[in-house]
């Protein structure tokens, strides 16, 4: 196919899933043809909006940069460049421009600025001597045009490979709205996927891993449609809920995406209504309580919940009627049917039936508890050598808390304190203590912190006996000490090299435990950027024009978040 006929293709794909991009819910009307895309390539999509991430809600959509970096990217649409971003890990290298119209648009990912951008980065880099730094522009201070170059695509930050993630923000809330209602589609003409469903007895029972679970054998019957394996109605008792595994998909492509929107309706009855068209950042983690976390711990499918915990404050669901809990008032035969809509109006249906039965038995697991914690309330718990102190609503709903106390871990300075169990979400953070052991010696006390039972750091510092951190799950933890300084390799240095041939100088660094807190070199005495990339442990200076000719003095200095401290020192001739 040529090159006309596949923009052709594309063209037209896209005009179609305008036209059917009309039967979808939208709180507001969203400007066509203002923005264009981001980059002059074939527009596919490897992540969308909305989609499902293990602790948060995909801000954006991803496009796909043929597997390749430095790919030219544009600005959306005119407006200026109010803020422009390098960040160690997350979104790496951003640029953001403000539109007249009351929009944000947003690049993530980025390799490379243009050059007035990367002038304004390094000043502020070299300024404030650091690599992470954040600038904000004034409004006439870099303007830019509809389709001007701004950056580079790259793989910078929390990239898992190259693409570049934009977004479209409300700017004055800085409320991320999905791309593809501004008229940004991909080519799309497949319907959702409905892989199963999930029956939950609820009763009158707190929503927890214990929660009585009946995952249901669909089948598909083609066009969209869905049916369950067996005819007979599903029997119920008592108040339940409802939970549907679904993605979307698009043709030719392997990626799985996000749906839009999720319509339950109980005898053309809508009881919920989840709608992926705008997610704040301080609700995002909360998708914790919107999936049924015990079971995505414990198998790895995402279920995604009708029914909402009563202090998730997620804004998705636009309508949920009794919190999306359904008791059923008779004996007869009730009609379910799901709706499933990715953002172009493509649509997947699920019907089944449902029925009452007074007879069926449901077991259920009596939960207890060592103290009940209320969500609404401020929590605490202490024991001999673990205390929980818990702000007011950071927990999804109320708890059973248990707590115990385990084997002392062979690099442990106390036995393992488990708090509660790792299937409880937890919204926000609450301060942990935990009583290290006698065998902790005073020279050790600044290099304590608390590690989780999988190993990873939680940070924290020793006060009055105690070690603390904050942390935001549950878990099993314990204290341990970090004595070891990070470690730097050389990748292509050595003392009194020649490096008249390089461009830059590189080196690979790590951290056994607390991780890397900062880095910093110096040539001649004097402060050179490092760059650094925490996926590849890669950090290099790029040397600079202004380097004069002859022999130098090169100092790296990497510490990490106890305070261990690493150098490396060798000459070179340039």
């Amino acid at each position: 196919m040529t090159k006309k006929k596949t923009v052709l293709f594309g063209l037209m794909a896209c005009l179609t899933g305008l036209s059917q991009a009309q039967d979808i819910i939208k709180s507001r009307n969203y400007p066509q043809n203002y923005f264009v895309r981001p980059m002059d390539i074939a527009p596919q999509a490897s992540g969308s909006f909305g989609e499902l991430r293990a602790t948060h809600f995909h801000g954006g959509d991803d496009y796909r940069t043929q597997q390749r970096i430095n790919i030219p990217v544009h600005a959306a649409a005119e407006g200026f460049v109010s803020r422009v971003r390098v960040q160690i890990g997350g979104g790496g290298n951003y640029v953001y421009i403000d539109h007249p119209n009351g929009y944000t648009s947003v690049y993530m990912h980025l390799e490379s600025f243009n050059s007035e951008l990367a002038k304004i980065v390094k000043d502020e880099q070299y300024k404030q001597k650091r690599f992470d730094v954040d600038v904000f522009l004034k409004p006439d201070q870099v303007l830019v045009r509809k389709g001007e170059f701004i950056a580079n695509s790259g793989n910078t930050g929390g990239s898992a490979g190259p693409h570049l993630h934009f977004e479209i923000r409300d700017t004055k809330a800085q409320l991320p709205l999905n791309p593809q209602l501004f008229g940004l589609l991909f080519p799309d003409g497949v319907k959702p996927i409905i892989r199963g469903i999930t029956v939950y007895d609820l009763g009158a029972e707190i929503f927890d891993e214990n929660t009585p679970r009946r995952h249901q054998t669909i089948k598909s019957i083609g066009s969209g449609n869905y049916s369950l394996a067996s005819s007979a109605p599903i029997s119920v008792n008592g108040t339940f809920g409802l939970g549907i595994n679904t993605v979307d998909k698009r043709g030719g492509i392997s990626f799985t995406y996000g749906v839009y929107s999720i319509e339950l309706f109980l005898d053309n009855k809508n009881i919920s209504t989840v709608l992926f068209e705008a997610i704040p950042f301080d609700q995002t983690r909360a998708i914790q309580s919107y999936i049924d976390y015990p079971y995505l711990k414990k198998s790895g499918v995402r279920v995604q919940k009708s029914f909402k915990d009563p202090n998730n404050p997620i804004s998705i669901y636009k309508n949920l009627d009794n919190l999306g809990r359904i008791e059923l008032k008779d004996n007869e035969v009730h009609e379910i049917k799901y709706v499933v809509k990715d953002v172009q109006g493509n649509r997947s249906e699920l019907n089944f039936r449902v029925q009452n039965n007074p007879s069926l038995s449901i077991s259920r697991q009596v939960a207890t508890g060592l103290k009940v914690f209320h969500y609404a309330d401020e929590n605490k718990y202490e024991a001999e050598n673990a205390r929980v102190y818990m702000p007011k609503n950071i927990l999804y709903n109320d708890l059973y808390f248990n707590y115990s106390q385990g084997a002392k871990p062979s690099r442990g300075y106390s036995a393992m304190q488990y708090i509660h169990n790792s299937y409880t979400p937890v919204f926000g953070y609450y301060k942990l203590m935990i009583k290290p052991d006698y065998t902790l010696p005073e020279n050790l006390y600044d290099k304590a912190l608390i590690v989780s039972a999988d190993g990873g750091a939680q940070g924290g510092k020793y006060e009055d006996g105690w070690v603390v951190a904050n942390v935001r799950e549950f878990g099993g933890f314990y204290v341990a000490v970090d004595t070891i300084a990070p470690t730097i390799v050389a990748r292509n240095l050595i003392d009194g090299k020649n490096v008249g041939g390089q461009r830059s100088i590189d080196f690979t660094i790590s951290d056994n435990l607390s991780g890397i807190d900062t880095f910093d070199a110096y040539i001649d005495g004097k402060w050179a950027l490092m760059k650094y990339d925490p996926k590849t442990r890669h950090i290099w200076h790029d040397f600079e024009p202004n380097l004069a000719p002859g022999r130098h003095d090169f100092k790296l200095e990497v510490k990490d978040n106890k305070g261990n401290l690493k150098t490396y020192e060798a000459s070179f001739t340039r």
